[in-house]
């Protein structure tokens, strides 16, 4: 069962942690293992402060100009913030050190100047590679052959901390449909581990939105991306 879209900011999160608790129960993991990051793309800061103080600890946005008016009111509240939108590379300076993690680094070239932009900054930013599973040409992302082939070029940028991978799957009318592609998410990740490159560890799994986390979240799911289910509908 999903949680629905109703009740307050502190009820519909109190819902999805007991259904995060219970995925994992169910499959056999630990609490944990699972860290929300709620979707706060055209969520007003009053609202996300509401989910700050029910529990919220991660907050992810799609686009820059709406984030840092966000991050800058927030800046007191202790919250951890990511990147899950599509990454131009003209606004790549603009976010590397801003964001402990970008989700959707969808090329090689994207992550060679996340590369560059945190070298010049003095840093090492965390990435997960963004993959296009069902090879959908209106989506960014690597192909997983492709992935494979770059796989080498990417782990040798020293100044990118690849920490795993990241997925929308297709569209699906039932969120059971989502489950092989979560799980050759999984599988692809264990098939890069097992490249042996030094220094790449890909601990993180970052699949799920509100429709589909329970699904994601028994197929290793170490990251969901919760919108609607923790702050209704949105326009915007």
């Amino acid at each position: 069962m999903h949680v629905e879209a109703d009740g307050s900011i502190r009820d519909r999160l109190t819902l999805v942690y007991d259904q995060i608790r219970r995925a994992l129960r169910e499959s056999g993991r630990h609490e944990g293992e699972v860290r929300l990051v709620a979707a706060t793309k055209s969520v007003p800061v009053e609202r996300i402060r509401e989910a700050i103080a029910a529990g919220l600890r991660i907050a992810g946005e799609n686009r820059l100009q709406e984030a840092l008016p966000k991050i800058e009111a927030l800046k007191k509240e202790g919250i951890t913030w990511h990147f899950i939108g599509q990454l131009q590379r003209r606004k790549v300076r603009a976010v590397v050190g801003v964001f402990d993690l970008i989700h959707s680094v969808d090329s090689l070239e994207l992550a060679a100047e996340i590369d560059h932009r945190a070298a010049a900054a003095g840093i090492r930013q965390n990435i997960l590679l963004e993959i296009n599973l069902g090879a959908e040409p209106s989506k960014a992302g690597f192909l997983e052959k492709k992935l494979e082939e770059a796989f080498p070029q990417l782990a040798a940028l020293k100044h990118v901390a690849i920490q795993g991978l990241m997925a929308i799957p297709p569209v699906v009318r039932d969120a059971e449909q989502s489950r092989p592609q979560f799980r050759r998410l999984r599988h692809l990740s264990a098939l890069l581990m097992r490249q042996g490159i030094p220094g790449i560890s890909l601990t993180e799994l970052s699949m799920g939105m509100s429709s589909d986390y329970v699904e994601a979240i028994q197929e290793g799911a170490t990251l969901i991306r919760l919108g609607t289910a923790i702050f209704g509908g949105r326009r915007g």
